[in-house]
C-alpha cells in the first residue's frame, strides 16, 4: 500500500475526533464520483490498522439515463475489492435535491439497520462544506444552518452518520483518483445549472476564488468548523434555560407540572427567568419549543413573535402559529395552547 499525505491526514482525523471506533462495521455510500471513491479507498487502505468490516451502498435515484450502469460499475468495483454491495433503487419520482437527500438518508439508514451495520460513512468534503455554507446564507440561516455538515450525527438509533473528508477539497480527493487511477463515474447532473448548488460550485466559489479568496473554499470551512463549536456550546445553554423556564418558581405555579420533554400542549414558560437570559438564547429556547409543536420549521418571523412576549404586557397573545397553537401571556407565563 502507498501511503500518502492524504492517508495520513484522514486517519489522524478519525483518530484524534473519535470519528470510528476499532473494528466497527461501516457502510460506506458510493455514488461513483470523485469524492466517494477516495473515500472508499482510503478506509480499504486504512482497514489494515483499524480491523474495520466495510460495505458499500449505492442508491440509484432513476435520475439518469445511465443510472443502472453507474449501480452496476459500483457493483463491479465492490467484486473487485471483495467487499459486500447493497442497493437501493428509487421506485417513484424524486421531485427535488431535498426529496432526494431525505430518500438516499432514509435508504442508507434502512441498509444499515438491517445489516448490522454502526456507522454510515459519506465523502462530502470542505468544499461541499463551503457550498452548504454559501447555499444557505442566500437562503436566509442562523448558524446552525452555516454550520450544517458537521463531522458526524445521529441518523437513527445506535447508527451513526460521519464525514471523515471534511476536511479535503475536491481538488484533492480528484488528485488522489488521479494517483491511484480510480474509475470516476461522471455523473452529468453535476453539471446542470437549473440545481443551485451547482451554480454555487460551477460560477459563485470560481468567482469568489478570482476575485477574493484563492482558498475561499478552506476558509469557508474553517468558519462553519468555528460555528459548530459554538452551536453545540448555544444548544446546550438553551436546554438548560429551558428546563428552567418550564419549571419557573413553584412558589408562583402551585400544582402545576410538565415533562421537560413533552411535545404536547399546553405548555407554559416562566418569562422572568427568560428575562434574564440574553437575546440569543431566548430565540433558540422559542424555537426549541416552537420545533415540537409545528408541523414544520420555525420561521424567523414565528421565532420573533413568539420572543417578544417575554417582555410584552399581560394578556398579549399571538395570532395562530401553523396548525392553530397560539401563545398567550399570563402574568409572569407565556402559555402555549391549541385553538
Amino acid at each position: 500500500m502507498i501511503w500518502t499525505p492524504l492517508h495520513a491526514k484522514v486517519h489522524r482525523t478519525i483518530r484524534e475526533r473519535h470519528l470510528f471506533e476499532r473494528n466497527q462495521r461501516l457502510l460506506v455510500a458510493v455514488s461513483g464520483g470523485q469524492d466517494s471513491l477516495c473515500l472508499i479507498k482510503l478506509l480499504l487502505d486504512l482497514q489494515l490498522k483499524w480491523g474495520w468490516h466495510l460495505g458499500i451502498a449505492h442508491c440509484d435515484h432513476c435520475w439518469r439515463p445511465d443510472s443502472q450502469a453507474n449501480a452496476n460499475h459500483i457493483e463491479k468495483l465492490a467484486k473487485t475489492w471483495n467487499i459486500l454491495f447493497y442497493l437501493e433503487t428509487a421506485t417513484q419520482p424524486l421531485s427535488n435535491e431535498a426529496a432526494a437527500r431525505k430518500w438516499r438518508y432514509q435508504a442508507l439508514s434502512t441498509i444499515a439497520q438491517a445489516n448490522n451495520y454502526h456507522y454510515v460513512v459519506t465523502g462530502h468534503t470542505a468544499s461541499d462544506r463551503a457550498e452548504t455554507l454559501l447555499y444557505n446564507l442566500i437562503r436566509g440561516t442562523g448558524a446552525d444552518g452555516l454550520q450544517a455538515l458537521t463531522w458526524q450525527r445521529p441518523l437513527i438509533a445506535d447508527i451513526m452518520l460521519v464525514r471523515p473528508l471534511l476536511e479535503i477539497t475536491r481538488t484533492q480527493t480528484e488528485q488522489f483518483c488521479h494517483d491511484f487511477h480510480l474509475p470516476v463515474w461522471e455523473d452529468s447532473t453535476n453539471q446542470d445549472l437549473k440545481y443551485a448548488r451547482n451554480r454555487i460550485r460551477q460560477e459563485l466559489l470560481p468567482y469568489l476564488q478570482t476575485n477574493f479568496n484563492p482558498k475561499v473554499e478552506s476558509t469557508l470551512a474553517q468558519t462553519a468548523e468555528l460555528l459548530q463549536a459554538e452551536v453545540e456550546y448555544l444548544e446546550q445553554a438553551t436546554q438548560n434555560l429551558r428546563e428552567e423556564a418550564i419549571r419557573g418558581d413553584n412558589k408562583e405555579n402551585p400544582g402545576f407540572s410538565v415533562s421537560l420533554s413533552s411535545d404536547s400542549l399546553p405548555l407554559r414558560l416562566n418569562r422572568r427567568v427568560l428575562q434574564t437570559a440574553p437575546l440569543a438564547l431566548q430565540r433558540r429556547v422559542m424555537r426549541q419549543v416552537l420545533q415540537q409543536i409545528l408541523p414544520d420549521s420555525p420561521t424567523f418571523e414565528h421565532i420573533e413573535k413568539l420572543t417578544a412576549l417575554i417582555t410584552a404586557p399581560n394578556r398579549s397573545q399571538t395570532d395562530p402559529f401553523p396548525g392553530g397553537a397560539i401563545a398567550q401571556v399570563q402574568d409572569n407565563w407565556i402559555c402555549l395552547k391549541q385553538l
